[in-house]
Order: structure tokens, then C-alpha cells, then sequence
């Protein structure tokens, strides 16, 4: 191999390795900021519909950010996942059992998809005449989760991420380094 084809083979393997880093590094120094509401994005439900632990983190960091009165409202936004359960109907159960008012929920069950959240939660936004959000998700989702946010117009103020990590985060930490050049070319 030529010195050339060495310093392109060493350039691309930085790049590869400096994308994962920089998501992870924007996730895990994320902080929430006041906001009208946390957008809170869904992930499995377990085969008896109760939360995953992954996504029981996730509704704890938007407890503690209503009940820290640095949000009045948490949408909640998922699909019907593997187990047949609707992601965010369990979602809101769980919310209300710890001790959130109802009132305060917004269910999105179309969210699907990321950008599906974003679409929802900037429609659920405009119709309330809300005007900034915090996203909650983990720490390696938070800037494609900012992203779809702010394509669909939201002012995305800040981001909560559970302290929460089992090892199948750093596969998805490498799956989003492709996910968000793949999100950003599709427009």
C-alpha cells in the first residue's frame, strides 16, 4: 500500500470512529432546559405490557422533570411494539402511577418511528399553542431525536437522558452513527 492509500485508509478509520463518539458526547452532556413540555420517545414494552427497564428509565427522567416543575406537560409517544402493547398507552399508566396527573399527558400512538414522534408532537405543539420541549431518550438517540424534532419546527431546548446503560447501548450508539447521515441525507 502506498503512503497515499495509507493516510486515506487512516483518514476514513478517524472519521468512522470520531462519528460514534461525537453522538455519544452530544447525549451524555446533554442537559434539560425549562420547556412547556418533554417529548418522551418509546421503546419496547415487555411481553406482559408492563415497561422494559430501558424505557422505566426514560419515564423517570420525565418524572423528575415534571416534578421539578421544569416542564407542565410530558407527551408520551410510542406504537404497538413486538408484544402487541401500545408503547405509549403503558407509558401513561405508568406516569399516572407514580403519581402524575393525567391532565398533564398528551398520548401520541402513532409515534412510531423518530420522525414520526417529531411530526406528532409538533402537530400535539401547535394545536396547545406550546412553544419549547425538552426530549427524553437515551443518550445515544439524543441528536437524531433533536434533529426530527426541529425539522418539524419545534424549539428543542434541552434533553433529559436516564442514567441508565446495559451493554446492547453501544451496538446502538453504532447503529445511530449510520442512522443519522442516513436521516440527514433522506431530508
Amino acid at each position: 500500500m502506498t503512503g497515499q492509500w495509507k493516510r486515506i485508509v487512516i483518514a476514513v478509520v478517524l472519521i468512522a470512529a470520531a462519528v460514534p463518539i461525537a453522538i455519544a458526547l452530544v447525549g451524555l452532556t446533554a442537559k434539560p432546559a425549562p420547556a412547556d413540555v418533554a417529548i418522551v420517545f418509546g421503546n419496547e414494552v415487555s411481553a406482559r405490557g408492563e415497561a422494559t427497564p430501558r424505557l422505566a428509565a426514560r419515564l423517570q427522567a420525565a418524572r423528575s422533570l415534571y416534578e421539578r416543575r421544569m416542564v407542565r406537560y410530558l407527551i408520551v409517544s410510542g406504537g404497538v411494539g413486538h408484544a402487541g402493547f401500545d408503547e405509549a398507552s403503558v407509558m401513561r399508566s405508568n406516569l399516572v402511577t407514580a403519581g402524575i396527573p393525567e391532565s398533564a399527558i398528551v398520548t401520541d400512538s402513532q409515534g412510531t418511528s423518530t420522525r414520526r414522534t417529531g411530526e406528532n408532537a409538533a402537530a400535539i405543539m401547535r394545536r396547545r399553542a406550546w412553544r419549547t420541549a425538552d426530549v427524553v431518550t437515551q443518550y445515544y438517540h439524543v441528536a437524531r431525536a433533536r434533529w426530527a424534532c426541529r425539522r418539524m419546527g419545534i424549539r428543542v431546548v434541552g434533553a433529559a437522558v436516564p442514567r441508565y446503560f446495559e451493554w446492547r447501548d453501544l451496538y446502538s450508539t453504532l447503529r445511530e452513527a449510520v442512522a443519522l447521515p442516513v436521516y440527514a441525507w433522506r431530508g
